[in-house]
């Protein structure tokens, strides 16, 4: 019953989100822009965002095996494109953390296990993301308005990189009550070997390339919704615009971003002195590629517990 209760709450917040997002918009513009779609792009998009997940799986794979949970890259992919479909029903991405926790806890690894590689894959994804926010803040601090949404902007985007540094920092005290005050002592540990896994000489490299490639990949996908309408937007502008946005869409308050993505799409795409209904009809884009994309991943889900049933 809570369950269903806090399902309800999020979809009424994603839909009370996207009437003050879209409200001053005019529909007669979204429509217009949406009835010149140029399909390939949006094919390139869908293509992108399932390159995406496989890079994601790749990053995932490196860390699980730091946890002592081995993934095949068939596993981690097919784990996360199943992730995706769930993404799609909870806010944020915590019904796909949920599925993917439980598929690899029945492949025997442990819910332990299980548990530390996909919070330790966030927190490194998020610790990538706040670095590349933190890097252009100079030419995104350029283009906002006024001198509190500038303030804003700063605010967070350093509160991001703290909260990545501090959780680093975790990792290197060696305090004995962290080892020992429940649950401290996990994020503890978690720290311990997200430093390992972005710091040593073995890893981390990859692990950071991976990271800043999953994120690029991103902005890619956002370029290729402008391409399908042809918005006046260069890539280095959508380079500068996307990381915020989807920090700010990570906020578990809707179901998978919509609104929230919109929202912010709009008033990005005002700073940068673009049209704001272009910021919308992208981002509506961008969720509809998602969307998609997490379909198929619906499909093999189903697919993957037919043939786990016809084997049983």
């Amino acid at each position: 019953m809570r369950g269903l209760l806090l399902f309800i709450i999020r979809t009424t917040v994603s839909v009370g989100l996207l009437y003050l997002a879209l409200r001053g918009i005019n529909f007669g513009a979204i429509q217009s822009r949406l009835s010149q779609i140029k399909p390939l792009w949006i094919a390139l998009a869908i293509a992108m965002t399932i390159f995406q997940i496989f890079i994601s799986a790749r990053r995932w794979r490196e860390i699980s095996n730091l946890c002592y949970a081995p993934l095949s890259n068939l596993q981690a992919f097919h784990y996360n494109i199943i992730g995706s479909f769930f993404n799609q029903m909870l806010p944020s991405s915590i019904g796909g953390d949920a599925v993917r926790l439980w598929l690899v806890n029945r492949t025997g690894a442990g819910l332990r296990a299980a548990t530390y590689s996909i919070l330790i894959d966030r927190a490194v994804g998020l610790i990538a993301l706040a670095f590349i926010i933190v890097a252009s803040l100079p030419w995104s601090y350029a283009i906002t308005g006024g001198a509190n949404d500038r303030l804003a902007l700063v605010f967070v985007n350093f509160a991001a990189f703290a909260g990545g540094m501090g959780f680093l920092l975790l990792g290197h005290l060696h305090w004995a009550w962290l080892r020992n005050c429940w649950p401290i002592k996990h994020v503890h540990s978690c720290s311990a070997i997200a430093n390992q896994a972005i710091f040593s000489k073995s890893s981390g490299p990859k692990i950071m390339v991976l990271s800043l490639t999953i994120h690029l990949l991103t902005v890619v996908i956002a370029w290729c919704g402008a391409r399908a309408i042809e918005a006046p937007s260069d890539f280095e502008q959508l380079l500068i615009l996307t990381p915020p946005i989807m920090l700010i869409t990570m906020m578990p308050i809707s179901i998978a971003g919509w609104g929230v993505r919109e929202a912010t799409m709009m008033v990005a795409f005002g700073y940068a002195g673009l049209a704001q209904t272009d910021g919308a009809v992208v981002s509506i884009l961008f969720g509809t590629v998602n969307f998609i994309v997490g379909a198929l991943g619906g499909l093999v889900w189903i697919f993957a517990e037919k043939s786990g049933a016809e084997e049983d």
